[in-house]
């Protein structure tokens, strides 16, 4: 009965977390769909041909138009760089497509507060900025054309088929391709398209971040993240942040609960946010560097990456801390008050009615068939 009881326990803690972030999810997908709608692949290929300001900027751009999931962000950046885009371009591609997106600022400020969205965003500049720099300096020919040789090779990842998916509309305004019959297609395949692809890593997250904060005292946390010494928590945090996200297995928003258990449990601002620009160098997803680009690419994004990660980390935990803005208040509405019946529900609602309207368009355009196609 006791195991029962915490088993319970644990499962309404994710049940509770999904309901929070059920709406921003939806809104933020179908918002992603729009943009997707009218971005085409090919566009982006051309204009990251190199790694000036220029392109970098517009990398950055496309990053964000180009919301998805880690997997897809990662297979896309491959299907840029095989096209033309400099390795520099698709890595930052890869960076703004996963932590400069409309669904995670709209998830992070429900459910964690606006200084965090503040943090994702402003950090996830700084961490373009960062990786622009450190690979101007260290990045040789050699490694980039060893990278290209085994990106020409092919090899299988994952989320290829929702990486290659182009369905973006060319004629017209914005407002004619949005609201004409396949700009509304497009945007009910690449909402489901995206929920397809993310899915799992959601459920995973919430049932870990359900698990730990039922079953793990927060005596714990407060030990590992060295929260009775603010001092050494600010150095420690960003340092550690990333490395639990390596070992969490959870990427894209499925990292989301996982982070704000994080923060009740005492982990410093700048490590909680250091842990969500990580989902990047995950366990699985290096596995898919090294089948994409070679070992020593691999090794090379890790480190890079990781020293990317953990600089914005710093700098996010130093700035807010000047200007007064960090949140003293570590409670997450999720743990603290469950489902109840509030403007949260009544917004789910109405997103679930909008999230049915696009099912059904996606089933009536063929959407299954496509489905199944993908890997």
């Amino acid at each position: 009965m006791a195991i029962l009881t915490d088993l319970l326990n644990a499962l309404f803690m994710a049940v509770s977390m999904l309901w929070e972030i059920l709406w921003p999810l939806i809104l933020g997908f179908t918002l992603s769909g729009v943009v997707q709608a009218v971005v085409s692949h090919q566009a982006m290929a051309k204009a990251l041909g190199g790694d000036s300001p220029k392109n970098l900027s517009l990398a950055t751009l496309f990053g964000i138009a180009s919301s998805s999931c880690s997997y897809a962000a990662v297979a896309l950046a491959r299907s840029l760089f095989q096209k033309g885009a400099s390795f520099t371009s698709a890595m930052v591609f890869e960076l703004a497509s996963t932590n400069l997106v409309i669904e995670l600022g709209i998830i992070l400020i429900v459910l964690m507060g606006w200084q965090f969205t503040a943090a994702e965003y402003l950090g996830g500049l700084l961490m373009v900025i960062f990786l622009a720099l450190i690979f101007r300096l260290t990045l040789t020919p050699r490694l980039v054309q060893q990278a290209r040789e085994h990106a020409e090779e092919g090899r299988v990842g994952r989320m290829e088929g929702h990486a290659a998916m182009d369905m973006s509309v060319s004629d017209g305004s914005f407002w004619q391709k949005l609201f004409s019959k396949k700009g509304f297609t497009a945007v009910s395949h690449y909402f489901v398209m995206d929920w397809a692809s993310v899915w799992v890593d959601v459920v995973i997250g919430l049932l870990i971040a359900g698990a730990l904060a039922a079953w793990v005292p927060e005596p714990f946390w407060r030990a590992f993240f060295l929260s009775n010494n603010p001092t050494l928590a600010k150095i420690e945090g960003p340092l550690m942040g990333p490395l639990v996200a390596m070992i969490s297995f959870v990427c894209s928003v499925g990292n989301v609960p996982l982070a704000a258990v994080l923060w009740r449990g005492g982990i410093s601002f700048g490590g909680v946010v250091s842990f969500i620009f990580a989902d990047l160098i995950i366990l699985p997803i290096l596995d898919i560097y090294r089948k994409y680009y070679g070992w020593k690419a691999m090794g090379f994004i890790l480190v890079t990456f990781y020293v990317t990660m953990a600089a914005a980390g710093y700098c996010i935990e130093f700035l807010f801390a000047a200007l007064g803005i960090i949140p003293q208040n570590r409670n997450v509405v999720a743990f603290s008050e469950g489902i109840h019946w509030n403007y949260t529900s009544v917004l789910n609602i109405i997103f679930l009615a909008l999230a049915a309207v696009l099912l059904i368009r996606f089933i009536r355009t063929g959407g299954i068939v496509m489905l199944k196609t993908m890997s």
